[in-house]
């Protein structure tokens, strides 16, 4: 439920340059983005995003992906990256009295199943900046073929964090609580005296849905737009209630594919 979660990942680019004297094949991209300020906002920020994919890697005597930089049959693995914009209650005004929140950066990766017409994956993240906590997507997509150039795909995905992530972006402590209503703040409107605690476990549930144009075998681009739903503690949220119950996101990244 990261934001800029445009395409999964490789963080095992760190490993390039053992593998530097073999067949390596990623992709790189950017684009426009438009998506919510920070999760329950009701107001929408656009930006740049971007992507980073391996196709093929070889690390000694150890092959992932496929010289074509199709994806092969079967089991496989997968990188994720993930990164959540920064949330301050001095620009946001409804969110008056909170803590801010540094942008955060998650690195991770997880497993993957593809077949030609449907393609399973779950990958699990770690914040390295902006918090300390474990996050995690599961999904499935449909896959579409209409041309040789063009693949569409689209397919539920559902969200999980731990407890030390939802209190950090769902929950609102009880010196916030004060601080919030001092401050007049819309927060206060929906928050107990007390504060409010949310526990982790499934946050989000959803929608995903993608088309990709291969212009030549080493240019392309892709289209995203995803649909989440707050649920459990995250729906529950008065960082939430005050906002909006549900989030969409998209994005439009040019790909360039490169070889060594």
């Amino acid at each position: 439920m990261s934001f800029s979660r445009l395409l999964p990942a490789a963080f095992v680019a760190a490993f390039l340059p053992v593998a530097a004297f073999a067949q390596n094949t990623f992709s790189i991209g950017l684009g426009p983005q438009i998506q919510p300020g920070y999760f329950g906002s009701s107001d929408y920020e656009t930006g740049i995003g971007g992507s980073f994919d391996i196709q093929e890697l070889n690390v000694g005597p150890l092959h992932f992906g496929s010289a074509d930089g199709v994806e092969p049959m079967g089991f496989g693995f997968t990188g994720s990256l993930g990164f959540i914009n920064e949330r301050n209650g001095s620009k946001y005004k409804e969110l008056a009295g909170t803590d801010p929140i540094d942008a955060a950066i998650e690195l991770g990766g997880g497993v993957t199943y593809t077949a030609r017409n449907y393609y399973l994956f779950a990958v699990a993240r770690y914040g390295v900046t902006g918090h300390s906590a474990l996050v995690g997507d599961v999904g499935a997509d449909a896959i579409f073929h209409p041309s040789r150039q063009l693949e569409l795909r689209v397919g539920p995905r559902l969200s999980f964090g731990d407890d030390d992530f939802a209190q950090q972006y769902f929950g609102v402590t009880a010196t916030e609580a004060v601080r919030a209503k001092a401050a007049g703040s819309r927060l206060s409107q929906f928050t107990p005296v007390g504060g409010y605690s949310a526990a982790g476990g499934l946050l989000g549930q959803g929608i995903e849905a993608s088309a990709v144009y291969d212009f030549t075998p080493d240019w392309s681009m892709k289209a995203l737009v995803r649909y989440d739903k707050f649920v459990n503690d995250a729906e529950n949220s008065p960082i939430v209630r005050q906002g909006k119950d549900s989030m969409t996101s998209a994005g439009l990244v040019i790909t360039r594919r490169f070889s060594f």
